[in-house]
């Protein structure tokens, strides 16, 4: 597949579409049009909060924003929680998709909600946060640190800008039809952290996927701009 892909970047909970600002200038660069959307009730549309917005909501979100672009060609990039969103969108809408990255990403199946994909103790921390702070309906912002971001730089532009995440995205479980399997997928891991999502790389490659590596945090797109936006142009191309 050569020429101009549309990408479309999905940011990870807490985060929002800004996220990707020192990735979408380096594929615009490169000729191809970019879209960096923000989940519903996070970030700049946490206006929109509430306990009903599960992983359907941000399904849709996708799902309409692509075709109301009427993309076609489609690169659609998701981190970390948004790997679920990835699989939704592929099998509701395998036809103008080009791939399917998941970047430190879950890779789910039917049925999979992303808290039983996490392994144990990490989904223990996010039981606990969501029954104290986060009201029974909200998971908490997580500790950068614990991502591996490092640079304190990175801490003042990431930081204040995280915000309380919906609990039942992370409950709701992928409900598919099979058709996402139409959409050749790739894999990115982040192996300088505590490689939280090695299993997912592991799925990935058991489904034949091209697993690829950063020698960087959870975070990529934040501490290894440039080094992602040239492996997502060559998944594209691929």
């Amino acid at each position: 597949m050569s020429g101009r892909h549309v990408f479309v970047l999905l940011h990870g909970a807490w985060h929002g579409g800004w996220v990707w600002q020192r990735v979408a200038p380096l594929l615009r660069a490169a000729g191809h049009e970019v879209h960096t959307p923000t989940l519903t009730g996070v970030s700049d549309r946490a206006h929109l909060l509430s306990p009903q917005i599960g992983l359907g909501t941000h399904v849709e979100d996708a799902v309409a924003l692509i075709e109301a672009h009427d993309a076609r060609d489609v690169v659609l990039v998701g981190h970390s929680y948004a790997g679920q969103v990835v699989t939704g969108v592929a099998d509701r809408i395998p036809d103008r998709l080009a791939k399917r990255v998941h970047l430190d990403a879950f890779v789910g199946d039917d049925g999979d909600a992303a808290i039983d994909l996490l392994p144990d103790r990490i989904a223990g921390h996010y039981r606990e946060s969501v029954a104290g702070p986060g009201f029974g309906w909200l998971i908490p912002v997580r500790s950068l640190s614990v991502l591996g971001v490092e640079d304190q730089a990175d801490l003042d532009w990431l930081g204040p800008r995280l915000t309380p995440h919906p609990w039942l995205t992370y409950t709701e479980p992928l409900r598919l039809t099979g058709k996402a399997d139409q959409v050749p997928g790739a894999f990115v891991e982040c192996t300088d952290w505590m490689r939280v999502f090695t299993p997912h790389a592991e799925r990935a490659a058991a489904r034949g996927w091209p697993v690829h590596e950063i020698a960087t945090g959870h975070e990529a797109m934040v501490t290894a701009p440039g080094r992602l936006a040239e492996l997502l142009l060559e998944i594209a191309a691929a």
